[in-house]
């Protein structure tokens, strides 16, 4: 697994990213980027790059020092077109104490930043109840873009057997709703989660966990995701469903050193 972009800390940008390549420069270790886009009137900086796509994948870095120690370390992702070029990069913003001690359940903050070093989408996730049997104070996130202008969230619905979340607008009005398979935990496939109108009559997309096979899946926590939605949706729906993505990774496909402490899974 190569760095991502991901190394000590420069000057002038937080968080440890260093500023990747512009379109026209030499690509990074074989690296392709997906070109600049211009400016759309109306459009959140930085969300030009989701008008011209219709999937995102998004994979996760892995992490040599959480398997050897068995300490959390901070997630970082990749997350690329249906080209494979890269579009964005993604790190964890959490507190080492909280990552150990609340394990998938932990609040964090993930910056998502593109291909200029811009952080365009801040996702927001304050601590929860990690148990499906309270019906009160589940899961929520907040996407905001830019950073400090929130463009929706992502709400847990509580039900007896299914994972189903709301995807609502920064006036709290719900657009879309997300519903998982019954049985999250599989083997050997991929696991879909159907992104669908708010009446849950009509599929609009879709949010699925890929298998990378069994060595992986049992001593890393390392996921590959796919994201599907239609072109045409709005960019800001298009940002909370990749909001919605990270939230399902930690809920459902997230594990501490033990492998045993999960979050959330039905």
């Amino acid at each position: 697994a190569g760095n991502y972009g991901f190394q000590a800390q420069p000057m002038g940008f937080p968080g440890g990213f260093v500023v990747p390549p512009v379109q026209n420069q030499p690509p990074v270790d074989g690296t392709i980027w997906m070109p600049i886009p211009p400016s759309i009137p109306n459009c959140p900086p930085g969300l030009e790059y989701l008008t011209q796509i219709d999937q995102v994948l998004i994979h996760q870095q892995f992490e040599l020092l959480e398997i050897v120690t068995g300490f959390e370390t901070k997630n970082k992702y990749e997350l690329k077109n249906a080209l494979g070029q890269r579009v964005y990069f993604a790190e964890e913003e959490s507190d080492c104490l909280i990552r150990n001690c609340c394990g998938p359940a932990r609040p964090f903050h993930i910056r998502i930043i593109d291909n200029v070093g811009r952080e365009v989408i801040t996702l927001q996730r304050p601590l929860r109840c990690a148990s499906c049997c309270c019906p009160c104070c589940l899961q929520e996130l907040e996407v905001q873009a830019p950073p400090g202008t929130t463009v929706g969230y992502v709400v847990q619905n509580w039900h007896a057997c299914l994972p189903k979340f709301t995807i609502q607008d920064e006036k709290r009005m719900d657009i879309l709703k997300i519903i998982g398979p019954c049985v999250v935990c599989r083997c050997c496939e991929d696991i879909h989660f159907e992104v669908k109108s708010v009446d849950e009559t009509c599929a609009v997309g879709r949010i699925s966990k890929q298998w990378t096979g069994f060595v992986r899946e049992m001593f890393t926590d390392t996921d590959n995701f796919g994201i599907s939605f239609p072109m045409d949706l709005d960019v800001k729906m298009k940002a909370v469903m990749i909001g919605a993505c990270f939230l399902i990774d930690f809920m459902f496909f997230e594990h501490t050193g033990n492998r045993h402490q999960r979050a959330g899974v039905w």
